[in-house]
């Protein structure tokens, strides 16, 4: 049990390293869109936004 732990502990470890360097590599554009992604109220307005547009609810850009 003890070695199923340790080895639980390393496991983890390498997969936060491996989330550590992909982050790392993101550029501007692609870390904006992951923050964007993981805020909730912003995913939701997304979401909304692109139903209202598929159903032909939008604004004209003259009337903005």
């Amino acid at each position: 049990m003890v070695n199923t732990l340790k080895e639980m502990d390393k496991v983890d470890l390498i997969n936060i390293e491996r989330l550590a360097h992909i982050l790392k590599g993101l550029s501007a554009v692609e870390f904006e869109t992951l923050e964007i992604l993981l805020d909730e109220e912003a995913s939701k307005t997304i979401t909304e936004s692109l139903k209202e547009l598929k159903v032909g609810e939008r604004i004209p850009i003259d009337d903005w």
